[in-house]
């Protein structure tokens, strides 16, 4: 047995005599405070991404904060919708990333937090990899057998360097909820291979259509909830009117599949109506202003409706990068809620008791983390990497 599985039976088996029934459902010792660190990996771009020294300067911003889990986003590449072919080299050769992964995974459990490695796929032209449809069915074996490689080479480097938790793919909605033999191989060949958790990042829209939970340890969901719907109440009182709906929904599904419930991915961009799709960026939208306080309303609204329930395992924040002080990868009215009024709000958040934690709730008693490790940051007043 190696560490990685001893690591995971051990929180396993605080989970049980410390938690209580309720949160014996869940694989977790206390309830995930996450935040996901996105790729720096441009060759355009040295000494920014996993495994740099800027990376290890955001990882102690991130335990200063209260985070207790981070998710890394390796990205595979594919031209298009209709392609077979999945390549490894996004942005930077595949050794090159694997490499830097390996050392910021190393660098998250010095700080002694938990990893999940969440395979992602960049299509290059224009589409949702969500839509992905090679068409015949010789096409669609042709793309799982590379989808297949793809991830079982994640899957080896993430059990390598002693990753927590593993995605076995993110928002595949075209083909989830079909070829139930093609998922079942690949999820039995992954635990094989890697002996953490494992889950599937799906869509927000795609959960009950997905045919393999049963195989997997939680329910891990691309969290970006509607609110409220076009032209509606976007009122604090109609947020959480919204959330209250998703809550009782959730609550169902959860129950029937019998499994956690972790939002892999949650977040809101920085504009007016962020509530309203969230999945849609500023850049397709007219009129679009800034706004940090509509942001910050909407992340409290919808986790502090989901933290009281005991279904609900935690959460990952959607996203920064590895680089703390970078801006150039993402616009002003984008989801990262550092150095804006949303970080405060994860603050406070971070630091409350959620139904799944321990009692008595302590972080430092479990010996999980250290919420005074990491220097003390002052917020500037602009960062200065990208402007």
């Amino acid at each position: 047995m190696n560490g990685i599985s001893k690591r995971t039976m051990a929180l396993s088996f605080v989970l049980f005599f410390v938690s209580g029934t309720a949160a014996a459902q869940s694989p977790f010792p206390l309830g995930i405070r996450g935040m996901t660190v996105g790729p720096v990996e441009s060759s355009l771009q040295p000494g920014r991404g996993y495994g740099s020294e800027a990376s290890a300067a955001l990882l102690d911003y991130l335990v200063e904060m209260g985070v207790n889990w981070i998710s890394i986003t390796p990205f595979g590449r594919i031209w298009s919708l209709s392609s077979t072919e999945i390549l490894m080299d996004f942005e930077a050769p595949y050794e090159e990333n694997r490499e830097g992964i390996k050392r910021f995974v190393a660098m998250a459990h010095e700080r002694g937090l938990q990893v999940l490695l969440i395979p992602h796929l960049w299509v290059e032209t224009f589409g949702w990899r969500g839509e992905i449809d090679p068409g015949s069915p010789e096409r669609w074996a042709a793309y799982q057998a590379s989808y297949r490689d793809f991830v079982l080479a994640w899957a080896r480097d993430a059990a390598e360097a002693g990753v927590d938790a593993f995605s076995i793919g993110v928002e595949c909605k075209s083909w989830s909820d079909r070829f139930p033999d093609v998922w079942a191989s690949l999820i039995a060949e992954i635990r094989a291979i890697f002996p953490g958790l494992l889950t599937y990042s799906a869509n927000w829209d795609e959960i009950e259509g997905v045919v393999f939970w049963d195989l997997l340890d939680f329910v891990g969901i691309n969290a970006f909830y509607p609110l409220v719907g076009p032209g509606k109440d976007t009122s604090d009182q109609g947020y959480r009117k919204g959330a209250a709906r998703w809550v009782k929904s959730l609550a169902r599904f959860a129950a029937a599949v019998d499994r956690p419930i972790v939002f892999v991915e949650v977040g809101y961009t920085t504009r007016t109506g962020a509530g309203v799709d969230p999945w849609t960026w500023p850049e397709d939208l007219p009129g679009v202003a800034i706004d940090e306080e509509e942001q910050a309303r909407a992340l409290q609204i919808i986790l502090e409706a989901f933290l009281p329930e005991e279904f609900f395992a935690g959460f990952f924040v959607w996203r920064v990068y590895a680089h703390l002080w970078d801006v150039s990868q993402e616009a002003e009215w984008g989801f990262s809620p550092l150095f804006k009024k949303a970080e405060p709000v994860l603050r406070r958040l971070y630091r409350e008791t959620y139904a799944v934690d321990p009692a008595p709730y302590s972080l430092e008693a479990l010996g999980i983390f250290d919420l005074r490790r990491g220097a003390r940051f002052e917020l500037p007043t602009r960062r200065l990497v990208g402007w």
